[in-house]
């Protein structure tokens, strides 16, 4: 197997124009840059070099092996300009695996944030569905996941989780409703009442209950919906009313009202899940500052 070291000499040489040349300007002796090209002749299995007067000029063999090693120089030479960029952080590449609501109210503007500091880093965007994204984080497939889960939920192995947002839910009723006349409700004040489900059976919907069971009832769902647009038009409708958390009523349907809930306030907790313990990556730690500063208020 070729030395690239010993190919970066036989370049030095062949541009020099002599073994004494190159040796002077490497700051070698000529005996042991004599020695590297009797080895690299050895290894190459033909010779490299030839007399020209008092000096030497390479063979065919030689010219060859000289323009490997200039560009291979000139890769490595790029290679350590791009390892300085992605320490410095100004290259990079984040996979971000997120839920349909915190996509315009809290990636949105992080990202546009990370594309101001960092331009040089890409990020891939994917939507997750109905698919647990936490074993892609775990297994290094995804760097962040944006994911709801009980505040201490469970521990989760090899991923930690990154606290961004409380996201509280409001009561949607429809327009003339009995109760749309009050700027605050009670939560037992809807338990009599049909209910939309806005949430499929997942963290989301557990903090429904968890909160409709502290108020001593459970909901009665009436219509299930597959998203919160949808949800609303059902209530604006007259078949219900629902529960919608604050991220998901960006654009709110023009026939419902939207009420503060209270005693208790539901509320579903929004994490960043990223392999752990860390340290994170420069790209992946100024994602996650990006979203830490969207999730505030």
């Amino acid at each position: 197997m070729l030395d690239m070291r010993r190919m970066q000499l036989l370049r030095a040489v062949v541009t020099s124009g002599s073994v004494t040349a190159a040796a002077r300007n490497l700051g070698y002796t000529p005996s042991a840059v004599s020695q590297q090209m009797a080895t690299l002749e050895k290894e190459a299995g033909i010779t490299l070099l030839e007399r020209s007067g008092r000096g030497v000029r390479p063979t065919d063999a030689g010219r060859l092996l000289t323009e490997y090693a200039a560009l291979i120089g000139r890769q490595v030479a790029e290679a350590e300009t791009a390892l300085a960029d992605l320490r410095a952080g100004r290259t990079g590449r984040v996979v971000v695996r997120y839920f349909a609501t915190v996509g315009a109210t809290l990636l949105a503007p992080a990202l546009a944030e990370l594309r101001g500091e960092h331009p040089g880093i890409q990020v891939d965007l994917r939507l997750t569905g109905s698919d647990d994204p936490l074993p892609e984080v775990r297994e290094g497939r995804a760097d962040v996941a944006l994911v709801v889960r009980p505040r201490g939920g469970a521990f989760v192995d090899g991923v930690r989780f990154v606290h961004l947002l409380d996201d509280t839910y409001r009561a949607v009723l429809p327009k003339g409703h009995r109760l749309a006349s009050k700027r605050v409700l009670d939560l037992s004040d809807l338990a009599e009442e049909p209910w939309v489900a806005s949430e499929w059976p997942g963290p989301c919907l557990d903090a429904i209950l968890t909160a409709c069971g502290a108020a001593g009832f459970s909901p009665d769902f009436a219509v299930e919906s597959e998203d919160y647009a949808t949800a609303q038009g059902f209530v604006a409708a007259g078949l219900g009313v629902s529960l919608v958390p604050v991220t998901g009523l960006a654009g709110h349907h023009p026939a419902v009202v939207v009420r503060k809930v209270r005693n208790p306030e539901p509320v579903r907790a929004i994490y960043a899940a990223v392999r752990g313990p860390g340290p994170d990556p420069i790209a992946l730690r100024g994602l996650l500052d990006a979203l830490r500063r969207a999730a505030t208020p």
